[in-house]
């Protein structure tokens, strides 16, 4: 195992699967009455969910991760065993292992049941597996959560232990620290400090913005319209609620009703929208087009409305109420690939200016989908043929789709590895279709324009929860909320400091003045905790040389004393080269 590919996403989950049947092994040596329900692999670890009367807490993983040691050091084969509904049965019933028997009971007639054996532990399981426990090199128990059995909260509530298993000791720790780092970065925490972001109970899912937050949503808004002014996007508008006669055109009534917000209005069904498509297509239609026209790229920062699970909801990365980038594309099939270029260029912009990168990934046709597979097919086509002529790489995500169309997404990787889906292009051959648009061709013939829907943040929300964690709150100065606050040491510098306040602002910097009766020490501590940008100390040395003290939140070391002219200078050009880190920082 010494040149395991970690990459392999299959061996990844062999590597946690067998892991997790370790981790079983051990709790049935330490508590022998446990009864064992499922433990499958999941994205960065494993679970195992467990019926004992013992109370699991955190102190005892060193004990089961000792015993979990133990087994792995003793490298003992796991063997696949193939056996009879009855042999199953009866097996799992004399160890009164309730859970495995209620399995077995709901599996098909003909379905081939398999077990596998390590040492003492038995465990059902259609694999697969690692070859032998030895293989296993590096574990850690995580946490430990209750669950109902089979999310039906009618049933036992189970215990259930999260854990993870790399390949070796140093990945382990590179991993747990990153974890650690991510809880300082927790975009609720940051949001909570630098007063950017609310959540009431009052409203579950739905975002309170305050007035640090706008002026970063603001500064977000700002850039994106400019941009796409420059890539030639028109900018429109459409209705928050629409009738239900819409959404059963655009197919949302029959495959997202169950994630829509529905009313009655003069006794019709309407629907708060989940998405803007449709009124782009509105928009269209209010007028005559002709190949002349084309491709029209309308672009909407459209407010939509989704019913997330109570349980689903996660800050800001997964919200009820959200603002999508949108933008909706009308084209003649001839001009897709050109189009799709031209898109994937103005992401390299936008990414760039957050230094993000990011990964490709085109799915395919879903199971629960509309159009024909030839229709599908030619469409993954097109997609892949412009992803290879700009020259990047990507994987498949098979049945990942649309229900109307394949995508691209764009996986960004924030500054601690992880990664997060943002952007997304689709290319829609279906909606126009339905809703019976078109446009007039060269050759004086009607013809169905193709449909591309795009969004680059994703959401604003979900966005600005990324680059809120990815940033740690320090955000690039042309965002920040409080760009300069100034603090003086004594009274006697306060003239003096609302000058500096004053000329600032006059040059269009966001300016805050803390001179509270507080302890320098305690304000300096403040303004870091509110990750102000720049951090300009005012005393006696600095009123009489018309200069300021500068510290960055982004710099370790103090940047030193300057003419506020120079400060002025400095920070007025990191602005607008939208610089990511500091302009004082050493090249």
């Amino acid at each position: 195992m010494a040149n395991i590919n970690w990459e392999d996403e299959n061996l990844r989950h062999r590597y946690r699967h067998t892991a997790s049947h370790i981790m079983a092994q051990a709790i049935q040596h330490i508590w022998p009455e446990a009864k064992f329900a499922i433990g499958p692999a999941i994205d960065n670890g494993f679970y195992y969910d467990i019926d004992v009367d013992h109370k699991f807490t955190e102190e005892d993983f060193p004990k089961i991760q000792k015993e979990m040691k133990r087994i792995i050091k003793q490298n003992l084969p796991l063997e696949r065993t193939e056996v009879s509904r009855e042999e199953a049965l009866k097996f799992f019933a004399e160890r009164n292992q309730d859970y495995k028997v209620e399995l077995i009971n709901d599996l098909p007639e003909d379905e081939i049941i398999s077990m596998y054996t390590q040492g003492d532990f038995t465990d059902l399981c259609a694999g697969p597996h690692m070859d032998s426990t030895g293989q296993i090199k590096a574990v850690k128990l995580m946490s430990v959560a209750g669950a109902y059995w089979r999310g039906d909260s009618n049933r036992q509530m189970l215990q259930r232990i999260y854990a993870t298993a790399f390949p070796s000791q140093e990945e382990l720790d590179s991993y747990v620290n990153m974890l650690e780092e991510a809880k300082k970065r927790d975009h609720r925490k940051i949001g909570k400090e630098m007063k950017l972001y609310m959540f009431r109970d009052e409203a579950p899912g739905f975002p309170f913005y305050l007035p640090n937050g706008m002026i970063l949503r603001n500064a977000l808004i700002n850039y994106w319209e400019a941009v796409h002014d420059k890539w030639d996007y028109l900018e429109v508008l459409t209705p928050q609620i629409m009738k239900r006669t819409l959404w059963e055109t655009s197919g949302h009534w029959d495959h997202y009703k169950e994630n829509m917000y529905t009313t009655v209005i003069d006794d019709e069904d309407y629907a708060i929208k989940p998405m803007n498509c449709p009124g782009s297509i509105l928009v269209y239609e209010n007028e005559p087009h002709s190949y002349r026209d084309l491709p029209l790229r309308y672009r909407e920062l459209g407010n939509v409305h989704r019913h997330e699970l109570s349980g689903a909801l996660h800050g800001m990365f997964r919200v009820r109420n959200f603002t999508q980038d949108d933008a909706h594309i009308l084209l003649a099939p001839e001009q897709i690939e050109e189009e799709m270029i031209r898109i994937i260029k103005l992401y390299d912009e936008i990414y760039s200016v957050f230094g993000l990168s990011y990964d490709i990934f085109l799915s395919t046709m879903p199971e629960d989908h509309i159009g024909t597979r030839a229709d599908w097919e030619e469409a993954e086509g097109v997609l892949e043929k412009a992803i290879r002529a700009i020259g990047k790489d990507f994987s498949v995500n098979e049945g990942d789709g649309a229900f109307y169309g394949p995508k691209l997404d764009f996986v960004i990787n924030d500054s601690l590895g992880r990664k997060w889906q943002c952007g997304t292009v689709q290319l829609d051959y279906q909606l126009p279709g339905r809703f019976e648009i078109e446009y007039t061709g060269s050759d004086g013939q009607k013809h169905t324009p193709v449909m591309i829907h795009r969004a680059c943040f994703g959401s604003l929300e979900r966005f600005i929860g990324v680059i809120t964690e990815h940033f740690a709150g320090k955000f690039p100065l042309w965002m920040a909320p409080v760009q300069v606050k100034l603090i003086t040491v004594t009274d006697k510098q306060a003239d003096y400091a609302e000058s500096v306040k004053e000329e600032l602002e006059k040059a269009g910097l966001r300016v805050e003045l803390d001179n509270r009766n507080e302890s320098l020490g305690y304000r300096l501590r403040a303004a870091r905790n509110a990750r102000d940008s720049y951090i300009c100390i005012i005393g006696e040395k600095e009123a009489e040389t018309k200069s300021v003290t500068v510290r960055a939140s982004k710099i370790k070391d103090e940047i030193g004393n300057m003419p506020v002219e120079e400060f002025k200078t400095k920070v007025l050009q990191e602005i607008e080269e939208k610089l990511v880190g500091s302009i004082f920082e050493e090249k």
